[in-house]
């Protein structure tokens, strides 16, 4: 009853929902685990929610986080942005914006993504210290983000579609899928593995493995928090294995719903930031 409750709240022909319905998902969800409901088995279902969890909390969103990156040697570097999200269209595109504060070398730098489902994201860099404005390529996607272990498309996530993906196991907890590119060309990785919680289906952990079957590099989720009925992520971390490097990404003052307009999401706001979204 519990799943039919569930699948009755999406649109099947394409798994997508009103992210406000989110919250009422998440309890249902807790529920059926308590009452041994079947669990489910349509991998597409699974990493779709996962997906929606993971960046469709409310309409918008907005938040303070700090990288501690350690290189392999233990030495720290920081950073510091705000950042802010819009939806354009439930479970589809998106807009982003981040500004960074500290330290003083990439202060005033933005990022900007227009992320698109079906088609590449689009996404640019504003460089203030030579004022420039700066196309990130789609083959670009995969490389440093501000140079921590996370990557560009990390920020915005990776469009579902890219992959094939296979639910390899279900245990008491976590599902466990196993993901394949399908355009194996245009990424390092050959293959990654997703364990999601069961209950918030926020993924646990990433693993990715190179073309030799070894693992090279993980996401941990390290703390969840329920802010406004939303499981959300606070603390993650992304481990170099090859290296022994990391970055540690905290994440404060998170706030959804609140009234991000559409229209700040321009060229313009690269160079001019607006302060009431993303401070001074």
């Amino acid at each position: 009853m519990i799943k039919l409750q569930i699948e009755r709240m999406f649109d099947m022909n394409n798994l997508m929902f009103h992210s406000k319905q989110l919250p009422v998902l998440m309890v249902l969800l807790g529920f059926s685990l308590f009452a041994n409901a079947e669990d489910f088995t349509d991998v597409n279902f699974i990493v779709r929610f996962a997906n929606l969890a993971s960046y469709y909390a409310g309409d918008d969103g907005q938040a303070k986080v700090r990288m501690t990156i350690v290189d392999k040697n233990g030495k720290k570097q920081r950073r510091q942005f705000n950042m802010v999200r819009k939806d354009v269209n439930e479970g589809g595109d998106q807009n982003f914006l981040i500004k960074f504060t500290k330290p003083a070398d990439v202060r005033d730098t933005v990022f900007m993504v227009a992320k698109h489902i079906g088609k590449d994201d689009d996404r640019w860099l504003y460089l203030p210290s030579i004022d420039l404005v700066k196309r990130i390529a789609a083959g670009d996607k995969r490389t440093s983000f501000i140079g921590s272990h996370f990557f560009y498309e990390d920020v915005s996530g990776r469009g579902l579609d890219e992959d094939e993906h296979k639910l390899i196991d279900t245990t008491d907890k976590e599902y466990i899928v196993e993901n394949t590119p399908k355009q194996p060309e245009s990424v390092e990785f050959a293959s990654y593995k997703l364990w999601i919680d069961k209950v918030t289906f926020i993924p646990n952990k990433i693993e990715y493995y190179n073309k030799v079957g070894k693992l090279y590099r993980s996401v941990e989720t390290v703390k969840l928090e329920n802010i406004q009925g939303f499981q959300t992520v606070v603390r993650s971390k992304i481990s170099d294995i090859q290296t022994g490097g990391y970055t540690l990404m905290e994440f404060k003052g998170v706030k959804y719903n609140a009234g991000v307009p559409a229209d700040i999401f321009t060229e313009r706001s690269l160079r001019n930031p607006p302060r009431k979204w993303l401070g001074k």
